[in-house]
């Protein structure tokens, strides 16, 4: 069987090279692809490794930086916050003709849409909820100089840039006019908050960007996708774990994500467990909760826009951009809600 964008005999002989000892009949089976970066299990007769390369079609480099998210994992090695154990790195796309990381495979529970949700008790959602809260403090908590990556990002100035940044984009992606972007993006602008915090920052933190135990779901046993993570205020990435709980957000997913379920905390009860589990102070939360939802109001626009364009494909990706109005509406009601 092909599998798109992976080459079985490139990757062995890329691993071999690594140094990496290869047992036995090298297999590979594709566990997830899409828009996401394609991940793939390679197993031989001894071990297992998970491989990530950027899609074969439609690439946005920032959004699947591969080199990006080898180095932070690297970097956290041995850290509080639960990563894979790296392998190796192709940077130059060498053996797929695309940058490539190979970590070891993590066996455990991801749950991603609201069947998955189903296997867990009420306590089981509770204890992980709690858990990936504590995970994203500890992160928020490393020091990025002592674990080498002060060059990652620029923090300074980094809420502003996020601001200017999904303004763009929305230039770019939009399929039609909505009086309610410009009017949040100069609110937005007109409301940064006047300090900023830093941190490595993961960019895309919930629940089914986790690994969690198989018996225990309290638990985290690796947090992966780390190709959007960064130097930056750590307040984006709560916000943006409160406003994936909108329900909204399944449009834009085009499924039932066990994240947007009711069974979940709320996204209020998020907010004040990582501010007492962090010790940080929510101050000008508003900005952040409207930030975040300015930010998935685009990305809905932008899967519905590549799709009109041949670049996605489904009913569910022509209607991403229906969500867009709603969190446009409520980023406004977001920073109206919480001016001091």
């Amino acid at each position: 069987m092909t599998l798109p964008g992976m080459d079985i005999g490139a990757l062995e002989k890329f691993l071999r090279a690594q140094d990496v000892e290869v047992n036995g009949e090298l297999r590979v089976e594709l566990i997830s692809g899409g828009r996401s970066n394609l991940t793939f299990i390679a197993a031989d007769d001894v071990a297992r490794w998970v491989v990530r390369r950027p899609p074969v079609a439609g690439l946005t480099p920032s959004a699947h930086d591969m080199a990006r998210e080898y180095t932070v994992t690297s970097a956290l090695q041995g850290s509080a916050v639960p990563v894979a154990k790296t392998i190796a790195f192709d940077a130059t796309g060498s053996a797929l003709g695309a940058p490539m990381t190979v970590v070891e495979f993590v066996d455990g529970a991801v749950i991603r849409d609201q069947d998955d949700l189903a296997a867990l008790s009420d306590a089981h959602i509770a204890a992980s909820t709690s858990e990936l809260v504590r995970v994203l403090a500890e992160l928020h908590a490393v020091d990025p100089v002592a674990v080498g990556l002060e060059e990652f990002g620029r923090a300074e100035g980094f809420v502003a840039r996020q601001v200017k940044l999904w303004a763009s984009q929305w230039d770019r992606v939009k399929t039609r006019e909505l009086a309610d972007v410009a009017t949040l993006h100069a609110a937005l602008s007109e409301a940064l908050p006047r300090q900023s915090a830093a941190s490595i920052v993961h960019g895309d933190f919930r629940i089914d960007n986790t690994i969690l135990d198989a018996t225990d779901p309290g638990r985290v046993r690796a947090v992966v996708d780390w190709e959007m993570s960064t130097l930056g205020d750590p307040l984006t990435d709560v916000a943006l774990m409160c406003v994936y709980r909108s329900p909204t957000f399944d449009l834009v997913l085009g499924s039932s994500a066990a994240w947007t379920s009711d069974r979940m905390p709320s996204a209020d009860t998020l907010a004040q467990s990582y501010a007492q589990t962090s010790g940080r102070d929510l101050d000008d939360w508003g900005f952040y909760l409207a930030l975040a939802n300015f930010k998935l109001g685009v990305i809905g626009e932008g899967i519905t826009h590549r799709a009109r364009h041949g670049s996605d494909a489904g009913a569910a990706a022509e209607r991403a951009a229906e969500a867009t109005p709603e969190f446009m509406a409520a980023g406004l009601r977001a920073l109206k809600g919480h001016q001091r």
